[in-house]
């Protein structure tokens, strides 16, 4: 169909003597052949499947590592591995990129570059949530088509090595050197940025100082770190040009030589930085943008825009899948606003001011439909940081380092020299982070609305333009108090219950009308992972909650209470409850938290629902002191059932308890099998006596732990019910009204690469 349709408005472009047709033609063609192009290695790409039949079991693999190795937690390194070969396997389309973790490994192994590892892999999977990051795109997006773990490593030396895999293994190895340089500098990890693209060894707490002063792009290469080598090296080329007679250099071809030596310096450096996707776009716009000066034409900047974002598409399909591609074609897009045509051209000072107001505003529309905000203190820090990083740092890194390069031994004097103006930046970054900064989150309405008005001040040189731009920025400060319309949809007025896919561990989230209650806050890995920062909080600001009316906590193991104290740091809790308050009270311990409550037999109402609390009075501690959530909506007549971890004999008691209530059985109930589906829970006398019409298993693909058992999932379809797994279907979301109940997977809404036939959550479907 689309080489149909293409051929047709190809054809009719030669024939037509309209003009407006002609482009109207010409756009049909560019946009099918685009479609074209990207279905085309969307199909390549998703071609390459690992089979059901190799999951989990010992491979061989030989090939060479593709990236920089990074340390990772449990002692572990992770790393990209392109594979040439699968030695015993004739299968066609097996992966050909993996994405690596080798616990305890010797990263000495690795410098050989080429080996032959055995492996254990699956199929790319991740969380998948409204909102929030999805490892699953992250993967596609990458090219990574399994993942695994690495059980032995040896060099292979004798496997071929094309140019790719020369250029990686060249890379590697200057980050080595850049490490055994200047490793001993306080400020290496943002050396390491700045010099070669190394980004491994940013700590977590210098990322949360960058993100709250919204300065990440400063150690990403970029247009601006690629835009500052063109400047020099074409101010420093230009100068050694003009000693050159006119007779024997024309006008021309200066800018031709001029244009040769700044583009293949910008080439050298994107290649030092690792050519990654940012960096390559980045080397097409700042070379198109040379071009473009250094012809002596004055065309349209818009033209150019338009021609690197055709090349980038070009090159690169998969593009507008990176959150960089629309901040970094958005804001350049604003800067082309801002400073295209105008009558004389501002000063520095004036120009940095007008472009970091003009950034500030425009983003803020784009950012929204990413779920971030733009940071107040960003407005502040780059005015200080993109002059100090472009005439200071910068020059001091690179010309440090070629001197480094040149002469070993004056490392001793490059390494102060960089670690002093480093100083500053970071002092000046840390300082705007800590400050109380008001809140900028607004519908997405008022957001644009607020961009446009503050552009058109920017823009226009009028004499209240000042005023304006003042005006919007008020404005914008002042939508920040409109926290509820911030997320993508309001809070519904029926209830509403969402089981979050947080991997093998548990968080559900109950709203209805303007209150919220959040049961477990999933599981957390200290330094590693937290499904608070990655899902829930994502979410929750998703859907305009920037409270907690009631966090229920069952119990205190990390799986479902991994993530508290992120939570409590995050966003304020009306109210606690769970079945362990002792351990809980010390997790949280110099928090500002409310009084931890224990949820033995408490029974309140909660905007008209019926919650009732059961904590087994035998127990003291662990699963079995699961606190357990009745949740009954009478409107909907539809009960749940949150367990938490409790095994059969809790579940005993609980039934015991419950029977002595005489509470009628709703139309439908749901219950969240107890312990994620574990043979240890799940009895038969418990499933008999619920007879669920839907259970709900919340555990992790491919876990070690195997749940749900087989003997579980066959007690649960013995009484009928329908079982759902978060595994499989991601976030599943119920909604009871006057319909009855409506249940929504996220798998079901998930790009093709997700949700598309053959892929990873088919196999993992319950019978």
């Amino acid at each position: 169909m689309l080489l149909i349709i293409f051929m047709t408005a190809f054809c009719s472009v030669r024939i037509v003597s309209s003009r407006w047709l002609h482009r109207f033609l010409w756009l049909v063609v560019c946009l099918v052949g685009g479609l074209a192009w990207g279905c085309w290695h969307s199909s390549e790409r998703l071609s390459q499947r690992l089979p059901a039949r190799l999951e989990g079991v010992p491979v061989v693999v030989s090939g060479y590592v593709c990236d920089l190795p990074s340390r990772g937690s449990f002692r572990s390194l992770r790393f990209s591995f392109c594979v040439t070969g699968w030695p015993g396997r004739a299968h066609p389309n097996l992966p050909d990129k993996l994405r690596l973790t080798w616990y305890h490994g010797d990263p000495s192994v690795l410098e050989a570059h080429r080996l032959t590892l055995t492996v254990t892999l699956k199929r790319p999977h991740g969380t998948l949530n409204p909102a929030g990051f999805r490892y699953e795109d992250w993967l596609f997006r990458q090219g990574f088509r399994a993942t695994g773990t690495v059980q032995s490593a040896s060099p292979a030396s004798s496997l071929v090595c094309g140019w790719h895999c020369r250029y990686t293994r060249w890379h590697q190895a200057l980050a080595r050197w850049v490490e055994s340089q200047f490793g001993g500098a306080r400020h290496y990890p943002l050396i390491a940025s700045l010099m070669i693209g190394n980004r491994g060894s940013v700590t977590d707490s210098q990322w949360e100082v960058l993100k709250a002063t919204g300065t990440v792009h400063l150690v990403a290469i970029s247009g601006l770190h690629l835009g500052l080598i063109a400047f020099a090296v074409g101010i420093a080329v230009r100068q050694l040009l003009l000693s050159v007679p006119a007779s024997r250099l024309s006008a021309s071809g200066a800018r031709r030589c001029v244009l040769l030596v700044v583009g293949l310096c910008c080439l050298v450096y994107a290649l030092a930085a690792g050519f990654t996707v940012p960096t390559r776009r980045a080397l097409v716009m700042a070379v198109l943008a040379m071009m473009a000066a250094m012809s002596g034409s004055y065309g349209s900047p818009w033209r150019t825009l338009v021609i690197a974002l055709v090349l980038v598409l070009l090159l690169d399909p998969f593009a507008p899948l990176d959150q960089g591609f629309w901040l970094s074609f958005s804001a350049v897009a604003i800067l082309v606003l801002i400073f295209s045509n105008r009558l004389g051209r501002p000063g520095w000072l004036r120009g940095l001011l007008l472009a970091q107001a003009g950034v500030f505003v425009g983003l803020a529309p784009v950012l929204a439909q990413f779920g971030q905000s733009q940071p107040v203190a960003g407005l502040l820090a780059n005015v200080f940081a993109i002059p100090w990083v472009s005439f200071v740092v910068m020059p001091v890194i690179v010309l440090g380092g070629l001197v480094v390069a040149a002469l070993p031994d004056l490392s001793s004097m490059a390494l102060p020299l960089m670690d002093g103006v480093l100083d500053a930046l970071w002092w000046v970054l840390v300082w705007l982070s800590k400050q109380s900064w008001p809140a900028t989150s607004a519908a997405t309405g008022t957001l644009v609305f607020v961009a446009v008005l503050g552009l058109v001040a920017i823009r226009l040189p009028l004499p209240w333009s000042r005023p304006a731009t003042i005006l919007a920025v008020t404005l914008w400060l002042l939508a920040g108090a409109d926290t509820r319309s911030a997320g993508a949809g309001a809070i519904p007025t029926s209830t509403r219950i969402q089981v979050f896919d947080v991997g093998q561990g548990l968080s559900v989230l109950l709203t209805r009308g303007n209150r919220a209650l959040l049961y477990d806050t999933g599981p957390a890995v200290p330094g590693v992972f937290s499904a608070v920062e990655s899902t829930i909080v994502p979410n929750l600001k998703a859907l305009g909650i920037e409270r907690i009316d009631t966090l229920v906590v069952s119990h205190n193991d990390r799986d479902h209470a991994g993530g508290l104290k992120a939570l409590f740091s995050r966003l304020p809790v009306n109210h606690l409850v769970t079945g362990e308050p002792t351990p809980i009270a010390r997790r949280l311990a110099g928090m500002d938290v409310p009084v931890v409550d224990d949820c033995a037999s408490r029974q309140f109402r909660f905007s008209g629902l019926e919650l009732s609390f059961w904590r087994d009075p035998l127990a003291r501690s662990g699963n079995d002191a699961s606190c357990v959530l009745t949740i009954r909506d009478r409107e909907a007549d539809i009960e749940w059932i949150l367990p938490g971890d409790i095994t059969t004999g809790t579940e005993a008691r609980f039934l015991d308890a419950r029977s002595g209530k005489r509470a009628s059985d709703p139309s439908v109930r749901i219950v969240l099998a107890p312990h994620h589906g574990s043979r240890s829970s799940s009895s038969a006398r418990w499933v008999r006596a619920l007879a669920p019409d839907y259970v709900i298993y919340s555990a992790g693909y491919h876990h070690h732990f195997g749940h749900p058992h087989p003997s579980v999932v066959r007690r649960y379809r013995e009484v009928g019910a329908v079982a759902l797994n978060t595994a499989c279907s991601g976030a599943i979301t119920m909604t009871g009204g006057p319909r009855g109940l409506i249940i929504g997977e996220a798998v079901d809404e998930s790009p093709f690469w997700i949700g598309g036939a053959g892929l990873a959550r088919d196999q993992c479907k319950i019978p």
